[in-house]
Order: C-alpha cells, then structure tokens, then sequence
C-alpha cells in the first residue's frame, strides 16, 4: 500500500524535518504548523492521531499527549516538490496551547451559515437545555427524527405546487433545519455529504 512517507524527500532538509500544516477537515481552517521525520509520519498514518518530531522536547509528540486536544487524522497530502505536507484532521478542541483555536488566534468556524447552523444543533442536541426543541427532538430517537423530515418534505412539495413563494421558502427552511438534525442523528456531518457530491461532480 502507498504512503505518504513513500513519497517523500527529507533530504532537503539538514535535520531532517519537514513542515507539516494541519488543517481542519471540517471548517478548511489552518490550525497549526508542526515539523515530521519519517518516524512521526509513520506513526501518524499507524494510529490516527497526528504526531510531529518536537524540536524543543527532541523527541516525538503526539499533539494532545498533554492538552487532550488531539488531531484525529483524515488525509496526508504531499506537495509538489515532496518536501512539505498537508494534513487535515479533526481536532478534539481548541489547538493551540494558549487555549484559542489556531495557532493564529483564528476562531476555527467556517463562514458559510448553514455549517454554523449545523454546530449550533450539535450545541443543542448535546446540551441541558430541557426547553430545547432539537434536543427534545433527538431524545425522541432516530425514528422521530426521520418521520418528522419526511413530513416537512411532504409541506413542501404541497407548497411547490402553490404560488406563495414566503410560505414556499418558510417549508424548505423546515426541511433543510430537519434534515442538518437528521444527519447529525445518523453520526454524519454537512461535509460528508458535500465530500459525495464533490466525488460524484468530479469528471471520470
């Protein structure tokens, strides 16, 4: 099987070392910037968790070890000239060890609405709040939750066939509110969804 490491020139570097930018899988954000060996990209790709060659410790560190933040890794990819990687991963919190998202003090959200939408219900689904809608509505079961799309879809496919375009936009509103609920029932998420119509728009 091929690997990252497999294609990889450490050579460049006199120490060995090459920069790795993690990057979140979700949001797109830069997160942080670690340097790799050849034995802390092998263990990254044998456990899932990022690791980096520390030059302050002079040794490997997986990030989190201390923190309890790590990065769950998603893909390597290797540049052009095969001296620098990126990786995407999901972190487990906040990134930087004084506490803010990134290492550039960047909130780690994406712009577009509808994913901060999405963390929003998360925010709902997993809180106290017993007065909360989602969270009423996903103690219900998958089951419910299901139901309950299906009949905002049947609102809106009845509204389809009206002139009023408010009430026209208002269902489709619901539908789209129910179905972000549904997926994050189902343990998905927006950009897995979006990463199969990417792979379905890509040319064969």
């Amino acid at each position: 099987m091929n690997t990252a490491l497999e294609n990889l020139d450490f050579s460049k570097y006199a120490d060995g070392l090459i920069p790795a930018v993690v990057q979140d899988y979700q949001t797109q954000k830069v997160l942080m910037l670690g340097f790799m060996n050849a034995e802390a990209l092998q263990l990254t790709e044998q456990t899932g968790l990022v690791t980096f060659w520390s030059r302050s410790k002079d040794r490997l560190w997986t990030k989190g070890e201390e923190s309890g933040t790590h990065l769950k890794l998603r893909q390597i990819l290797v540049d052009c000239d095969r001296d620098s990687l990126l990786i995407k991963a999901d972190p487990t919190g906040p990134v930087c060890h004084t506490g803010a998202d990134t290492c550039w003090t960047e909130k780690n959200s994406r712009a577009d609405f509808l994913y901060y939408l999405e963390h929003i219900i998360e925010l709902r689904r997993n809180g106290t709040d017993e007065n909360s809608y989602v969270r009423k509505l996903c103690s219900k079961g998958i089951n419910k939750i299901a139901q309950k799309v299906g009949e905002e879809a049947v609102e809106l496919v009845i509204e389809a066939k009206d002139v009023n375009r408010a009430l026209f936009l208002g269902e489709a509103a619901d539908l789209l509110f129910h179905y972000l609920i549904l997926i994050q029932a189902k343990d998905c998420t927006l950009a897995d969804v979006v990463d199969v119509l990417q792979k379905r728009h890509q040319p064969e």
